[in-house]
């Protein structure tokens, strides 16, 4: 094993002395703790008073049958299950089938089988131990996911503002909220959505309002800024709000004072800001989406939330959460299917997290009577290709450059080819569409109209 990975716990319930040297023996070399239980009544001690990560029990023990053992157990606290039998019957098979069990192996047991289930029992101590450091909401162990948490751990104490970006769905939030919590601010968090505030009433509930300052002003309004004293304000969707706000929030940054729409007199604020936005902030700039000044007050430190697809390892840590929370809120016991989180692993993601979320909970909902859980992909994406007006269709299974090629190619089409004006709707600079065309024409997968524009471009 790995230096620093973690530790895979396995009881083993069994009486064959012989049965459980050899258990004991492989665990060692894969680098596992051993605990071993000779009769019913000891596994019960030892299994309420911690979580394995895998318990191999057999059926005949001294005081009783294992399966007995599985109607005691918290699942929520248990990892792997495997039942171990010399006797196989009928009967022990189907009790098996109705339990959430996801083995049943007779002896003798395959050497190979036997060290899968312990290499297994070590990834699901990983997936134990990134919960348990998770920070504020954000679980992972990729390499990814533990540079975004170490550039937390650093920017969180420092009082400087923060610029979060990337694709929806990759927890620009939970960054925030984590930010937040590493602040050691004594103040709440506020958390804004820009692009869902109507903006004729962005200002004032922004910075709040006095009485009267408008119709319908029948009383003093405080602002989400001032919510937020001593505390941190997030503002997702920044680039949603209008360019006279975006004026009057660079005043408020410089100043650290704010003035209620409606009022006269300067409220100091005392206020961590945090902005987001799931488009390039420069590009942004460029497009006129967000004031070149106003960027630069935000960015005092960038942070990147890198899509699901550049860490795929996590995906196994973050569906067996969110179907952990599904558990302990509807007081379930259902599991994964073997085969389902691998799947789960292969799958695209363009949603990212939050598409992964919802399919454990659709997948949850579908569940067999036996509550194995399969991967239940959305069947409502249509094949790709399938274009409708100014809209095009993905499907599960297609390749994240096939579908930015897709997406690159029909706004570049409904632009008039028009390579700038595409840029601003996509959120990118010109190069960086002018040099994927230059790939596509390569792989010859660019259309002639196109590839000619291209060699033009190229003689001036």
């Amino acid at each position: 094993m790995r230096a620093g990975a973690a530790v895979g716990n396995v009881l083993l319930i069994e009486d064959d002395d012989g049965f459980a040297r050899v258990v004991a023996e492989m665990a060692r070399q894969c680098g596992c703790n051993f605990v071993r239980a000779r009769t019913l009544d000891q596994a019960r001690k030892i299994s309420a008073e911690q979580g394995f990560d895998l318990l191999l029990v057999d059926i005949r023990l001294p005081d009783g049958s294992g399966l007995e053992l599985l109607d005691d157990l918290d699942l929520q606290s248990q990892g792997r299950i495997a039942i171990v039998t010399g006797a196989p019957s009928v009967e022990s098979a189907l009790r098996v089938l109705k339990s959430p069990v996801v083995d049943y192996l007779v002896k003798p047991v395959l050497a190979e089988t036997l060290r899968q289930l312990l290499m297994e029992a070590n990834e699901h101590a990983s997936r134990r131990a990134a919960l348990a450091k998770s920070a504020g909401g954000m679980i992972g162990t990729s390499h990814r996911m533990r540079e975004l948490l170490r550039e937390v751990d650093r920017v969180g104490p420092a009082d400087v503002s923060v610029l979060v970006h990337g694709d929806s769905g990759t927890g620009k939030e939970l960054v925030a909220r984590a930010l937040h919590h590493a602040s050691g601010r004594s103040g709440a968090f506020v958390a804004v959505n820009c692009g869902a505030l109507a903006q004729d009433l962005m200002g004032s509930l922004l910075f709040g309002h006095e009485r009267g300052s408008f119709t319908g002003a029948v009383q003093s309004h405080t602002g989400y800024f001032e919510q937020a004293e001593g505390g941190t304000l997030f503002l997702d969707e920044i680039t949603e709000m209008p360019q006279s706000l975006q004026v009057y929030l660079l005043r408020v940054i410089e100043t650290r004072s704010l003035t209620r729409v409606g009022g006269t007199r300067e409220l100091p604020v005392d206020v961590r800001l945090i902005a987001a936005t799931n488009r390039e902030p420069r590009a942004c700039v460029e497009a006129g989406m967000l004031r070149h000044d106003l960027y630069y007050r935000l960015s005092g430190y960038r942070i990147h939330t890198p899509p699901l697809s550049e860490r795929r390892e996590d995906i196994p840590l973050l569906a067996e959460h969110f179907l952990g929370e599904l558990n302990r809120r509807y007081g379930t016991s259902k599991q994964f299917a073997p085969e389902a989180l691998l799947r789960m692993s292969e799958a695209p993601w363009p949603g990212n997290v939050r598409e992964l979320r919802h399919a454990v909970q659709r997948s949850y909902l579908f569940a067999h009577e036996n509550n194995q859980m399969d991967f239940r992909p959305d069947t409502n994406l249509q094949t790709a290709g399938t274009e409708t007006g100014g809209r095009v269709n993905f499907t599960v299974g297609m390749s994240f450059e096939d579908i930015e090629r897709e997406m690159l190619l029909k706004t570049l089409a409904r632009c008039g080819n028009n390579k700038s004006r595409a840029a601003r709707i996509l959120g990118i600079t010109s190069k960086t569409i002018y040099n994927r065309l230059i790939r596509y024409r390569a792989q010859g997968l660019l259309d002639e109209k196109l590839a000619a524009g291209l060699t033009a471009d190229e003689r001036q």
